[in-house]
């Protein structure tokens, strides 16, 4: 029994998605670009994103930019279009509240709607 437990190999720190048989070394986050995967050289320029994201080049990190500006603001138009149809559907309400509480009835009369 000890020695299946020996067999059994060192997770990694990280999770990247890849899982990679033959690496033993646990991965960094800084060990490749964000959005194009390229492996980060030690000796170059690493730029940085939203504290965490590293990039290999300005064109990357700019990309994944303008990837999330496009992600915010389609989450921005569906939260107005989802609050417009919500006030529309409150002012139809209201209105049909309104045309209800206009209408006078005697007691004894029939009112077809």
């Amino acid at each position: 029994m000890l020695g299946s437990l020996s067999s059994l190999r060192p997770r990694s720190l990280f999770f990247d998605g890849l899982d990679d048989e033959e690496d033993d070394e646990p991965r960094h986050f800084l060990d490749s670009c964000s959005l194009c995967r390229k492996p980060l050289a030690r000796n170059r320029d690493i730029f940085m994103y939203r504290g965490d994201m590293p990039f290999c080049s300005e064109e990357c990190r700019q990309e994944q930019i303008e990837i999330d500006e496009a992600k915010e603001k389609s989450w921005k138009l569906s939260i107005k279009a989802s609050s417009s149809r919500k006030e529309q559907q409150r002012k139809i309400a209201a209105a049909g509240g309104a045309k209800s509480e206009k209408i006078r009835v005697r007691a004894g009369t029939v009112v077809a709607g």
